[in-house]
């Protein structure tokens, strides 16, 4: 007991002297309050980890095929970006020396085209977007049952405990109220989490109990760092704006007209690549968001890819039946 005890006060000590750094690094692609800067690493936590990582021993075969499925993910990704750098770079060397017409105007109605939604994408638009807008209330008996719905896809063996608890930390909340935790998150984000557990349930274990892979002694907690996936998205996609105009965010466009679950979906994608990027980078937590930044960047980059008409034809996307 007093071992403990003396592990939690240097693990503390080491929060506090890293704290500023931690928060100083998550820098304009994060959350407004870091939802990671204030998160108290709770050693318990981490020997659970340990046991079930001796109870539930990882097989070298699902590993390396995990591990193979992520680099070529990556290999296909940056073979398009090259390819595309070169057919651009052809087209502005064709403009400088053979200015015609079509050349220039092809450029405008491109433009054009990014702003012509159709009236199927304008609605999946507007749905999502009003989504985006809800924060999360723990007053509301819709979100607190979202909550319970929650903790029994994570658990469906377990009572559900009250709505403050010490119980969930044990999925990766901050403090014993979730409610607290969500920020600029907003209420998507917990729906993100409900979508997670109910379409890819293997996917959805794998990460809340930390199964693959040689995981951190100082683990990023699994439902704060979900929000924090939801967030990015958010921004990658620049569903802030009016219109979206990043690269990113107009080929979403297209995916949403196929697949009103497209924001969704693409987040479980995220979530699994993230823990993909972590065990990879062999990161701790003051990495998280380092390694939330290479995701970013990894799914920039997919969906730039041509032929690429739903979230389910991203490479990253056969992480999660892995």
């Amino acid at each position: 007991m007093a071992s403990t005890t003396l592990r939690r006060r240097l693990h503390h000590g080491d929060v506090d002297g890293r704290k500023n750094e931690h928060m100083d690094a998550l820098g304009s692609d994060s959350l407004s309050e870091p939802l990671l800067g204030n998160y108290i690493y709770d050693t318990s936590s981490s020997e659970k980890f340990s046991r079930r990582s001796h109870q539930d021993p990882w097989d070298d075969g699902k590993k390396e095929n995990l591990h193979w499925t992520f680099l070529f993910s990556q290999l296909i990704a940056q073979w398009a970006q090259w390819i595309a750098n070169i057919v651009l770079g052809s087209r502005s060397i064709l403009e400088r020396f053979f200015p015609f017409p079509s050349f220039s105007h092809g450029r405008q109605d491109d433009e054009k085209l990014l702003k012509a939604l159709s009236p199927l994408q304008q609605e999946r638009l507007h749905n999502l977007k009003q989504r985006l807008k809800v924060p999360f209330d723990g007053s509301r008996y819709d979100h607190q049952d979202a909550l319970r719905q929650l903790w029994k896809l994570a658990y469906p063996n377990r009572e559900i405990p009250p709505l403050k608890s010490e119980l969930w930390k044990e999925m990766g909340w901050q403090g014993t109220d979730p409610s607290t935790d969500f920020r600029g998150g907003g209420f998507i984000s917990l729906e993100n989490l409900i979508f997670f557990a109910q379409n890819y349930s293997d996917s959805f274990q794998i990460l809340l109990h930390k199964r693959d892979g040689n995981r951190a002694e100082w683990e990023y907690p699994f439902a704060v760092a979900g929000i924090n996936v939801s967030f990015m998205l958010a921004q990658m996609l620049d569903l802030q704006a009016g219109t979206p105009t990043s690269k990113a965010g107009t080929h979403f466009l297209e995916l949403l007209a196929n697949n009103e679950s497209a924001f969704d979906d693409l987040f479980c994608v995220a979530f699994r690549l993230m823990d993909a990027q972590w065990l990879a980078k062999r990161a701790s937590y003051m990495d998280f968001t380092n390694v939330l930044k290479a995701t970013r960047a990894q799914l920039e980059l997919e969906l730039a890819l041509e032929d690429i008409s739903s979230v389910k034809d991203l490479p990253a996307y056969t992480m999660l039946y892995r």
